[in-house]
């Protein structure tokens, strides 16, 4: 195995561990949040990060075997998290004071996207390789659109939460 090959092949064992570890947390939060809409878009996201990981192994076994990247794994149809409200119902504002797990599942989840796209980012500038270069920017694309939807979500309630939980000086 050549420098590229085994730096592909660390790249893409570090991305299917971060894809197992947020289709983990995704289904703990889909199967915790009291939210309904949460529970849904959760799931879905947990469906995502195991395609993800589906997707990164037939890549993995590819490089082991030939040397490149699999030339059929496709990534699937992404999520369409474009809503002002993506991740909540927005009933949530009416217990916001109680809503601590669905805050603190967006903290977590805004993290773990926001690493596995800077991830994706740096595999993309650091391979030479053209077409690895396109599959980490597409990944990292992918994992940004997670990352916004979070964080606009978050920056949605974030104001009315601190208000509703007291927390001073807000």
């Amino acid at each position: 195995m050549n420098d590229n090959e085994t730096r592909l092949t660390s790249g893409l064992l570090k991305a299917i561990t971060a894809e197992w570890e947020g289709n983990s947390f995704y289904r703990m939060a889909a199967e915790t949040s009291k939210d309904p809409k949460a529970r849904e878009v959760f799931g879905q996201l947990a469906q995502e990060e195991l395609s993800h990981m589906e997707y990164l192994t037939e890549h993995y076994e590819s490089v082991l075997k030939t040397g490149k990247l699999s030339g059929g794994a496709t990534l699937g149809k992404r999520m369409n998290l474009s809503d002002s409200f993506p991740i909540f119902s927005e009933d949530i504002k009416s217990r916001l004071k109680e809503a601590h797990f669905e805050m603190s599942s967006l903290s977590i989840g805004i993290k773990l996207e926001l690493d596995a796209m800077n991830f994706y980012k740096a595999e993309a500038q650091a391979v030479d390789d053209p077409e690895a270069k396109r599959f980490y920017t597409e990944l990292s694309e992918w994992e940004a659109a997670h990352y916004h939807a979070l964080l606009r979500q978050q920056e949605a309630l974030k104001e009315d939460y601190w208000s509703a939980g007291g927390f001073a000086p807000f």
